[in-house]
């Protein structure tokens, strides 16, 4: 599976983002996804997941209530919305697909996108 991340930028506090991660190369519909981050000088931390038919879904507690997972399988396109975005929050943001899904950071993901840059300003 090949992903490409996007939907980042520079944005300020309290604004709003849409990710998208789009897939091509398998049958993305069997495909587990999560999104993670990473802040400068810190470990890379997942964010949410989404099982492959959109039915479950999981965010680390930081997140909980201003981020939100879901996909279009039609699209084969994974999303995050971002709300009330926060200085913190700004890091590199990855998508990942696994066959299996998980809600346990140290699962291993078997694909990953490039990541895509958000940078919150106060």
């Amino acid at each position: 599976v090949q992903l490409q991340a996007s939907g980042g930028g520079l944005v300020q506090a309290g604004d709003s983002l849409r990710l998208s991660c789009a897939a091509s190369g398998h049958t993305f519909s069997n495909y587990a996804m999560a999104w993670f981050r990473q802040a400068p000088g810190k470990e890379r931390e997942l964010v949410a997941t989404i099982t492959w038919s959109g039915s479950m879904t999981y965010y680390t507690a930081s997140v909980k209530g201003r981020f939100t997972i879901s996909r279009d399988n039609a699209k084969n396109t994974v999303y995050l919305q971002i709300n009330s975005l926060k200085p913190e929050d700004t890091a590199v943001y990855y998508c990942a697909a696994d066959l299996y899904y998980s809600e346990d950071e140290a699962h291993k993901y078997d694909y990953w996108g490039q990541g895509t840059q958000v940078t919150v300003s106060s």
